[in-house]
């Protein structure tokens, strides 16, 4: 169960603001910040990143979160020593100014539905189990064969578990996650904060985990960015790869300019 303390602007959500300078920027990790690496451990950040979100951090007034399947525990390691608001684990944790503000628990069924996975990759070379205590995800990037027997042993596990849990698939990734915890929820929660409150939302993703944040994004006015052009999605926008995103970060924080506007740029890769 997921226990959100209620922001204080929570009851009249403001009108989101004309001026598309004063945006809140909400931003996926894996596949957008880096490269979607073979396995979990491998992704590399450029060293330049985390000094420019700061920055911009700055320029926003501090309307900047992370928005990730990750852990918070991990995203900080990444992007150490700076320490950004973040939406971890699909929503199930938040943190917000430095104090956490949500954390799900992970059902009972949670560490018997591990065991059987472990089992699985044990069995399957290329199989990954990646355990994030409250969430549990299974990846095959390295076995892509093994796709269809490895979606079908989440989905028949995620109906056993009940309607406490969801899956969450994406690229080469199924997950376990809290039925409670979504992107669009937790950028929700947040535009609802007053850090937040009366900007318009930018959301920049990569899969099919990034969805329901388009959704969310799009139902407030704001702008949703989808990196790659691989599938369908409700993302207004798209970048090429994360490397064009990274590009206009950079650009953004050297100019300290940023705007809605700087992500329509679509020349860069």
């Amino acid at each position: 169960m997921t226990t959100l303390i209620e922001p204080e602007s929570a009851l009249a959500p403001p009108e989101i603001a004309p001026d598309e300078q004063q945006i809140a920027l909400f931003l996926d990790f894996d596949g957008t910040l880096v490269e979607i690496a073979p396995s979990p451990e491998d992704v590399k950040l450029d060293r330049r990143v985390a000094p420019a979100l700061e920055t911009l951090r700055g320029k926003l007034d501090g309307a900047l979160a992370l928005v990730s399947g990750r852990p918070i525990a991990f995203l900080d390691a990444m992007l150490a020593p700076h320490a950004f608001d973040i939406a971890g684990l699909h929503g199930a944790q938040i943190r917000l100014g430095g104090e956490l503000r949500a954390q799900s628990d992970a059902p009972d069924s949670m560490h018997e539905a591990l065991r059987d996975l472990v089992r699985f990759a044990n069995s399957h070379v290329g199989i990954i189990v990646e355990d994030k205590r409250v969430s549990v995800a299974l990846h095959w990037r390295l076995a892509p064969s093994l796709q269809d027997e490895a979606l079908a042993l989440m989905r028949s596990t995620a109906a056993k578990m009940g309607p406490g849990v969801r899956l969450q698939e994406g690229k080469a990734v199924a997950e376990l996650v809290p039925a409670s915890a979504s992107k669009g929820d937790a950028i929700a929660w947040l535009m609802a904060t007053p850090t937040y409150a009366g900007r318009r939302p930018v959301f920049i993703g990569d899969d099919i985990t990034d969805e329901d944040g388009f959704k969310t994004v799009n139902a407030m006015g704001g702008l949703s960015v989808r990196i790659g052009a691989d599938r369908e999605s409700h993302a207004l926008l798209r970048l090429a790869s994360p490397t064009a995103l990274r590009h206009i970060l950079l650009e953004a924080a050297e100019n300290g300019h940023l705007t809605a506007a700087n992500f329509a740029r679509t020349d860069q890769d």
